[in-house]
């Protein structure tokens, strides 16, 4: 199978394809004329003299200062050797490989004014699993991610740092060992591959699907942990849903329901209690209210996808050439600070049912922490600490990015939007709440367990044993630190 670019139609089941399947990219037939053309009129504006921003100039403060039409490739390749400075550990390898897929993408899109050798050159290296090591350090979200790009560009031209076959070499190394060559830059082509939001994109399109993959455990986790404190159906049914007519909140309160047929742990207005805490009774407004901030994320990262980025931006049609600021980063960081702050939720609620599952006080009759032994065993005890750690370190993590902003290159780019780091904060979230989710999880088996798991439901049963096929009971105190790790795995 084949993923074809246009510029127009990638989402993320396509992403899914190159990432996780594996499937060769190419360029849609019909984009080919498109790129032609851009090109054409790049070199129609080159012959006629006319000064354009980052094909005969300068770059950034430097845009007053004319370049010769002999040190225009000079010019390219300068512009990626400085500004390759980023720092800090590299990006994971998915997170380069979808900012090899992105970048292609919009260039693809015909408004770059790039050869088509160049789009092939970002495909090549992503079809053979040449991987540029780009450190995750350094951007400011505008003129959209120069120094994280710069190094995944020089790959391109045989510098930089590769990942070749999990072996870390120079970038031609790298392309001569997948039998690639490295490719010569024309005008305005260095400047076109660094000159975009790929970086954070890409970070941001990960999180995005990775803190997909973890709603989709949040209902079950939450599910399993409703049964175990013996929680009140009636907040769950739909009709209290409907009159809301939030349709996450509906789908989340439809999907416990579904989970929870057959229960014999549950209960009724009025057997134990007449209604619950929030952090159960509320499990459909909070996680609904998540899942449509994740919807919302979804439609602006698509929007950004099939996005042209670049400044300036080549219009053959009407022979316009427009420095713009198609390169600020403002709305992916918007959606990655909106995207932390939920998911940040996520773990805070799921922190207070860990919280009422081990605390004697609260959780309707079942051991102190969850303890075999309690007094001899602390049991689950110091877990709530780590999940409550967690959750304390999101918060911190979930202040947003995007309201601060450094003035750059002389003040001439004097506002930015910080989106790569808001996306990789967003990142971290991600797994923290895993892992404070995965603590719940472990919680609610045990407390199952105490109650005697054939009382649960069909399919928190299921998932119980998903659990337990990793982690048994814990009888007896021990380090559950690997066992966190590995439930988190499940999630």
């Amino acid at each position: 199978m084949t993923v074809y670019l246009n510029g127009e139609s990638l989402d993320f089941s396509k992403i899914e394809r190159v990432i996780n399947k594996r499937e060769h990219v190419a360029i849609d037939n019909g984009a080919m004329q498109k790129i032609t053309i851009s090109r054409q009129a790049v070199e129609k504006h080159l012959s006629a003299g006319e000064v354009i921003y980052g094909i005969n100039t300068g770059f950034g403060k430097f845009s007053d200062q004319l370049i010769s039409k002999d040190n225009i490739e000079k010019l390219q390749i300068n512009l990626l050797r400085s500004h390759a400075c980023a720092v800090g550990e590299p990006f994971s390898e998915k997170i380069v490989r979808l900012m090899l897929l992105l970048r292609a993408n919009a260039l693809t899109k015909g408004y770059s004014g790039v050869r088509p050798v160049v789009i092939h050159a970002l495909l090549d290296c992503l079809n053979q699993g040449v991987i540029p090591v780009v450190p995750s350090q350094g951007s400011l979200g505008a003129s959209g991610d120069l120094a994280p790009l710069a190094h995944l560009a020089l790959v391109l031209v045989g510098e930089g740092t590769a990942v070749y076959k999990d072996e870390e070499m120079h970038g031609l190394d790298a392309l001569k060992a997948a039998g690639l060559s490295p490719i010569s830059l024309q005008a305005k082509e260095g400047l076109a591959l660094i000159n975009g939001t790929q970086a954070m994109t890409a970070t941001a399109c990960a999180a995005y699907m990775d803190a997909m993959h973890l709603m989709q455990s949040a209902d079950r986790t939450a599910a399993l942990t409703f049964e175990a404190l013996r929680g009140v159906e009636e907040a769950l049914w739909e009709e209290s849903h409907q009159v809301r007519a939030f349709p996450e909140q509906s789908q989340v309160a439809a999907s416990l329901m579904r989970q929870l047929k057959g229960s014999r742990l549950m209960t009724h207005q009025g057997d134990l209690r007449v209604q619950d805490a929030y952090s159960l009774r509320c499990i459909p407004q909070v996680h609904g209210a998540i899942l449509r901030v994740l919807n919302r994320v979804k439609e602006d990262l698509i929007i950004e996808m099939n996005a042209a980025t670049d400044n300036p931006l080549i219009f053959a049609e009407s022979g316009h050439v427009i420095s713009g600021g198609n390169f600020h980063g403002e709305p992916i960081a918007f959606a990655m600070d909106f995207l932390g702050i939920a998911i940040s939720e996520l773990a805070n609620i799921s922190e207070r049912r860990v919280e009422r599952l081990v605390n004697p006080q609260l959780n309707n009759g079942l051991p102190a922490f969850l303890s075999a032994e309690p007094g001899l065993q602390s049991g689950f005890m110091i877990t709530q600490y780590v999940a409550a750690s967690l959750v304390s370190e999101n918060k911190v993590l979930a202040h947003p990015a995007s309201v601060d902003s450094i003035p750059s290159s002389g003040n001439q780019e004097d506002h930015v939007s910080m989106g790569t780091t808001a996306a990789r904060k967003a990142v971290q979230i991600i797994v923290n709440a895993k892992k404070v989710m995965a603590i719940e999880a472990l919680c609610a088996a045990q407390a199952a367990d105490l109650h005697g798991s054939e009382l649960l439901a069909g399919r928190t049963y299921d998932f119980y044993q998903t659990i337990r096929a990793r982690v048994p009971f814990v009888a007896e105190d021990q380090s559950l630190s690997a066992a966190i790790e590995k439930v988190a795995e499940i999630l």
